[in-house]
């Protein structure tokens, strides 16, 4: 396997700075890859050179996703124009992916969810730049909510919110992160947040994490759950959890019979799309297994995402 790169390395590399954060090798299958190492038990390394302009552009969307820069063009010349964030999704354009992750979430993704009257949603924050603030708003249409999913992705969200003069939401039992939230869930039932958006409180990974689930179709699910690349399967971060994995495994049985969705757009691993029936069976299936996870110290460098 390959080593991480250096700056004075020939083509595109990737520095030793990376918090295996997986975007990089989400944006550039086949072009970035993984290899144990550094601080978060692994870093992404670029396997090979791009050989298309299709393949420069992956690679230009990890690097302007990447939340500690680590990704570098040849000679670290970065082409103008080269940003394609805010990036659409779904055929619809109804999911963005915002980009520009901010190494105060840990490098978690981040989205913006356009809605019928033209205005959008937030959920989770990028790294705070007004001019991407500006740029998001231009792109998806003036932003009424910013939707935090835990306390480990609170970061920037006050300033997105006041940039925005959104409401900034969070549910209660992770309310000390951010006290200075317009809007508090409370308790365990689902919430309307907005018409066609549902706020599924799903404790386990921290005692207030929230899913956020739209139209039955998109569910942000934050650190919750996500799409294995490795696994080629719904998981959980059984090494990962703040609060308890028995707590996780029933808010993920729960969410099993009660959410339908087609597309998994976590924080932290692969977003992915199937058929709303294939989703609730992988939940059902995830439920299973996450019931026997046992519970353990946290370690970063067991994730495989």
């Amino acid at each position: 396997m390959s080593t991480p790169q250096t700056d004075n390395a020939p083509g595109w590399y990737v520095d030793g700075r990376c918090l295996n954060c997986n975007l990089a090798r989400q944006s550039a299958p086949g072009l970035i890859g993984y290899t144990p190492g550094g601080d978060y038990g692994g870093l992404s390394v670029v396997l090979r050179q791009p050989e298309n302009d299709d393949e420069v552009r992956q690679l230009y969307l990890a690097a302007h996703a990447c939340p500690t820069r680590s990704v570098h063009p040849p000679a670290n010349d970065w082409a103008p124009g080269s940003d394609p964030y805010p990036l659409p999704l779904d055929e619809d354009g109804t999911v963005l992916l915002c980009g520009h992750a901010s190494p105060k979430t840990y490098g978690a993704a981040s989205y913006l969810l356009r809605r019928p009257d033209a205005t959008a949603m937030m959920i989770d924050t990028p790294h705070w730049r007004p001019a991407l603030a500006r740029r998001y708003e231009e792109r998806a249409g003036k932003i009424t909510d910013v939707l935090l999913t835990h306390l480990d992705h609170v970061a920037h969200g006050r300033q997105y919110a006041d940039a925005f003069g959104a409401r900034l939401w969070i549910h209660e039992g992770d309310l000390h992160s951010r006290p200075d939230a317009d809007s508090v869930i409370r308790g365990q039932d689902p919430v309307e947040i907005g018409p066609g958006v549902i706020a599924h409180p799903f404790p386990g990974h921290t005692a207030g994490s929230t899913v956020f689930v739209a139209d039955d179709t998109f569910c942000f699910t934050g650190d919750a759950f996500f799409w294995s690349h490795s696994q080629q399967d719904l998981e959980v971060a059984d090494s990962v959890v703040y609060d308890s994995i028995t707590t996780l495994a029933a808010s993920v049985a729960r969410g099993a019979e009660e959410l339908t969705f087609a597309w998994v757009l976590p924080g932290h691993g692969s977003y992915h799309h199937l058929p709303a029936d294939e989703m609730r069976a992988r939940m059902r299936a995830l439920a299973r297994r996450a019931a026997t996870y046992p519970e353990q110290p946290v370690d970063y460098g067991k994730v495989r995402y």
